[in-house]
């Protein structure tokens, strides 16, 4: 394997560095300014090369979506406890509580304070059943962080619940006049199409916890 270039090295060791420090990863605008590159447009060439050499993963649908591969998560002291309310499918929809109550708690996962900036009270998480956001590096088994909310921009990724199907499913959001088109990160399932009136956003994906057999 071709060796990194001083500047992929620096990009790596600073990686590293920022999630030994904050046990959350940086942005891309923190590599460029702590790295004194150029421009985000660079920092965003010299992380596809380590992605293509594995050292790193992406998930380009959050600010902070960079994992180092093979490194074991710190548990930080710090860290805010968000309760896992039930599974959503990234596929296919699956019918899950239109409420959340105490009862539907399976569990706990801890986050970064970064994402959780009023102590996780308007966070809740959701167990990924399915592979339709596998592109977007949220695998099934993977625990999805939302923040509670009833609006988003186009393409965001959220997780919505049908009215008339009475499920929830996560995706990508697109506006495309009285429909709404619900698009996976998977190139061999299809979009699902609806009425904008049929759609109730729940939560706006804020982090990704993966699971680690």
């Amino acid at each position: 394997m071709k060796k990194l270039s001083e500047r992929q090295q620096a990009v790596l060791d600073y990686i590293a560095a920022f999630l030994d420090q904050n046990d959350y990863p940086p942005t891309i605008r923190d590599i460029k300014n702590d790295l004194g590159i150029s421009s985000t447009s660079v920092v965003d060439y010299n992380l596809k090369v380590l992605e293509e050499r594995d050292l790193i993963r992406r998930n380009r649908n959050i600010s902070r979506g960079i994992e180092l591969v093979g490194r074991v998560p710190q548990r930080a002291g710090n860290t805010v406890s968000v309760k896992i309310v039930g599974q959503i499918a990234a596929g296919l929809p699956i019918e899950v509580p239109e409420v959340f109550s105490p009862d539907d708690v399976l569990g706990r996962v801890e986050v970064s304070p970064e994402i959780a900036p009023r102590g996780g009270e308007d966070l809740f998480a959701l167990k990924v059943k399915g592979l339709s956001m596998i592109d977007a590096l949220i695998n099934d088994g993977d625990i999805v962080v939302l923040r509670q909310q009833s609006t988003c921009e186009n393409g965001e990724t959220v997780a919505v619940w049908l009215e008339a199907e009475r499920e929830t499913t996560l995706k990508k959001l697109y506006r495309e006049g009285a429909m709404i088109r619900l698009q996976p990160a998977n190139v061999t399932m299809d979009p699902i199409y609806t009425s904008a009136e049929n759609v109730r956003i729940q939560g706006k994906l804020v982090g990704v916890v993966r699971q680690i057999d």
